[in-house]
């Protein structure tokens, strides 16, 4: 790469065989190394955290913090970092998240051969990369907005809570994960009830899925 130093990517995704896959993809391309990978989003952000890479990829749907509360936090504490958004589902409220979060790039799990080198080559010149389906989406839902429809209705912190929730975490457990009080967790949780619309945790759980917090 003509002296220029080497991309730093970290990697982040719940399943070994994808991080496999785009752990090939990077190495395959001169002057770019994988310096860490992560099963889920408390070991995302400690890992970015620790090796400060230039780019993040990271899934959406991961265990423990979703990829766009990693993200938040990574953009945060690393501004130099830019963060790939990766994923199976393009909805607008996941790509409006997601932006809102600070990443500068969004790709479908299913455009990964196709896309994933011109996106890292776009966010190593700290340049934004979308295809243009995306594209297109993200125009449409911006006029959308602009014609006063409303975007997402839980905070990122009720939405947290919600993945915990649904992902089988007691209040205990989710205190402990986001280090806040068990008081704090009940009143988020039921101001994410209250607002969602729905009595149990079995209602929690199946707008989770509907909405892809998590995956079914």
């Amino acid at each position: 790469m003509n002296g220029s130093p080497a991309v730093r990517i970290v990697i982040a995704d719940d399943h070994e065989v994808v991080r496999s896959g785009l752990r090939s993809i990077v190495e395959c391309h001169e002057g770019w190394e994988v310096v860490g990978e992560a099963e889920n989003g408390k070991v995302a952000l400690t890992t970015s955290l620790a090796t400060k890479p230039d780019i993040l990829i990271t899934d959406y749907s991961l265990p423990l913090m979703n990829g766009v509360e990693v993200t938040r936090q990574v953009r945060q504490r690393l501004p130099k970092t830019e963060v790939l958004m990766f994923t199976m589902h393009d909805t607008d409220a996941i790509v409006s998240e997601a932006l809102s979060a600070g990443a500068r790039a969004f790709l479908l799990k299913s455009d990964a051969k196709k896309h994933l080198v011109s996106a890292i080559e776009s966010l190593a010149h700290h340049k934004p990369f979308f295809t243009g389906r995306l594209s297109e989406r993200m125009l449409d839902s911006y006029l959308a907005k602009q014609n006063g429809k409303a975007g997402p209705v839980l905070t990122p912190r009720e939405r947290m809570v919600v993945q915990l929730i649904a992902e089988g975490n007691s209040n205990k457990d989710i205190s402990t994960i986001l280090s806040v009080s068990i008081k704090t967790v009940e009143s988020q949780r039921a101001a994410a009830m209250k607002k969602i619309e729905v009595t149990s945790t079995a209602g929690i759980v199946r707008y989770a899925i509907r909405n892809r917090i998590i995956e079914p």
